[in-house]
């Protein structure tokens, strides 16, 4: 993994703080949720912050797993857009415009510095980032949180010897001063007994990488006083009695000249506005009571969408009135819309993946808890889904007690063998078994077109030729789609077989599966072969044999 010069920041150390951060955020989130009183009590700023960085943390995964020598900045520019792509809440978006500004100042060190001065700068530019973001920045919040601890940094980095294991504790340390001063400065937290959530979120972050870079735990914080009496409206009226009724938060494609009107327009329509991002992608948060006049500000300025609106009372209501789960689900990522509709109408829930769009573990967490299941078991069907689909469960697990398996289905195919012996009705564990067992043992195969030179198990590739996969590994390399797949048909029934599954793609214009199925037909009679249209893109056909 490659070191930038000067000041330089190892990416394996960025890699393990991001890591620790999202277990951190993970283990905290109920309790920064319970602290959740400002700007309202809709008790979710923990779990906006964890979905954020664990956005972020998806994205620097997915480039790094990708190419294990990849830049640092590159890296680094994954893991700013994963968190402001996946920002969730006031506090998230917040802390995505914090790890953009970061991530931006540590991937362009300059010659002289030293790797705690850098650090030190990108703390600072963190903080500004995120009062600038704020239409109306409040004290006793997590930019105050932030304030203590890049002031705390910089202030540490004037000594001759400073080193960065010293400065992240010099860090996390003023942000826990700082924490417990909140109530000091905002009357909403004085008066409910709590620190600030979001603070308290960013205190968790600190507290993790002071935790990567010296090996010690910080001592614990008291996040109450005493008495913690959360604001509870009731059922079907607002949160507050002279606050806004709606949170609305959107992406936004627009150039960079059009955001002093949105700021101004939002700005007069209600409170909590964040707007962060850059390079014409913005992620807009506001608290409003016309949700349309807000979505309406985000056309004049450029395209809205991934639109968002949750009312705080129903969300609150929501929250209160949760029956516990119950029954057994199946969540399967699926590469396509055919695969997606074979997947739903086998009676799981289904996350859109694929290659390069695969899902986050938000994601998957949440197809997971809205699943209302007591047991799931979730199909990644990618290799690069699975660690994804791992970290989810765990959380889902640990945060709300749903029983979850991942079964490490490897490729799409696998996942339908699995979910077509599912059976609700089992034990769980022989459910998971058995599910396993008939993944396990149904070989599969591929056919896609190479992209870029390389070497493979069959010999040197040029882009545009013809490559037959199985079990994951280049197994042939042609001119002709149709004589790859149907070597690739022989290899795979020459082991003997009673069903061949054939799945179509996007870009199978040759009508591969249909000609395989007629193939296996009069060169393998014995078998029964079927056909479904994936839609998946790159591989014009998918193929396994039970």
């Amino acid at each position: 993994m490659q070191t930038p010069p000067g000041g330089g920041v190892e990416l394996s150390v960025v890699l393990r703080f991001v890591d620790a951060a999202t277990d951190a955020l993970s283990a905290a989130r109920e309790e920064i949720d319970a602290l959740n009183v400002y700007p309202v009590p809709d008790g979710d700023t923990g779990t906006n912050m964890f979905l954020t960085v664990s956005a972020a943390r998806d994205a620097i995964r997915e480039v790094v797993d990708a190419d294990p020598d990849v830049p640092l900045d590159t890296a680094l520019g994954a893991f700013a857009r994963g968190a402001l792509l996946g920002a969730r809440g006031n506090s998230g978006v917040i802390l995505s415009q914090m790890l953009r500004a970061f991530a931006r100042r540590v991937s362009t060190p300059t010659g002289g510095e030293s790797t705690a001065q850098v650090i030190a700068d990108a703390m600072a530019q963190a903080t500004d980032a995120s009062y600038a973001a704020v239409g109306v920045p409040v004290e006793g919040t997590i930019l105050t949180v932030a304030r203590a601890a890049s002031d705390a940094a910089v202030a540490y980095v004037a000594s001759p010897r400073a080193r960065t294991r010293g400065l992240f504790t010099a860090a996390a340390e003023s942000a826990r001063e700082a924490l417990l001063h909140t109530p000091e400065q905002l009357q909403t937290l004085a008066d409910a007994g709590v620190v600030d959530a979001g603070g308290r979120g960013l205190s968790v972050i600190l507290d993790a990488a002071e935790t990567v870079l010296t090996g010690r735990r910080p001592p614990p914080v008291a996040t109450t006083m005493g008495r913690h009496t959360i604001p509870v409206p009731a059922d079907g009226h607002d949160l507050t009695s002279d606050g806004p009724a709606y949170e609305v938060m959107y992406l936004l494609d627009a150039p960079e000249h059009a955001l002093p009107a949105l700021r101004s327009t939002l700005g007069g329509l209600g409170d909590s506005l964040v707007v962060v991002g850059g390079s014409g992608l913005w992620n807009v948060h506001i608290h409003v009571d016309d949700v349309g006049a807000a979505i309406e500000a985000g056309i004049v300025a450029g395209r809205p969408y991934r639109i968002r609106v949750t009312h705080f009372a129903e969300q609150v209501a929501a929250a209160r009135a949760k029956v516990p789960p119950k029954g057994r689900a199946v969540v399967a990522v699926a590469a396509g819309p055919g695969l997606s509709a074979l997947f739903s109408g086998a009676g799981g829930t289904v996350v859109g993946g694929g290659p390069a769009k695969r899902p986050s573990t938000g994601m998957i967490l949440e197809a997971i808890t809205a699943s209302g299941a007591a047991e799931v078991i979730v199909l990644p069907n990618d290799p690069d889904s699975f660690r994804v689909a791992e970290i989810a469960a765990r959380t889902a697990e640990e945060d709300h007690g749903v029983r979850v398996a991942v079964i490490n289905t490897q490729t799409q195919v696998q996942g339908l063998a699995a979910i077509a012996v599912h059976e609700p009705g089992r034990r769980f564990e022989h459910d998971v078994t058995e599910m396993t067992a008939t993944a396990r043992h149904a070989r599969h195969g591929a056919v896609t077109v190479a992209v870029r030179e390389a070497m493979t198990m069959a010999g040197p590739c040029e882009p545009g030729d013809v490559l037959g996969v199985i079990g994951g590994d280049f197994v042939v390399v042609g001119d002709d789609q149709y004589a790859v797949a149907r070597e690739i048909v022989d290899r795979l029934l020459g082991g003997g077989g009673e069903l061949a599954t054939l799945v179509s793609g996007a870009q199978d214009t040759e009508r591969l599966a249909a000609r395989c199925a007629a193939y296996i037909e009069e060169r393998y009679p014995h078998v029964d072969a079927v056909v479904y249209d994936g839609g998946q893109e790159r591989y014009p056909l998918l193929m396994s044999v039970e």
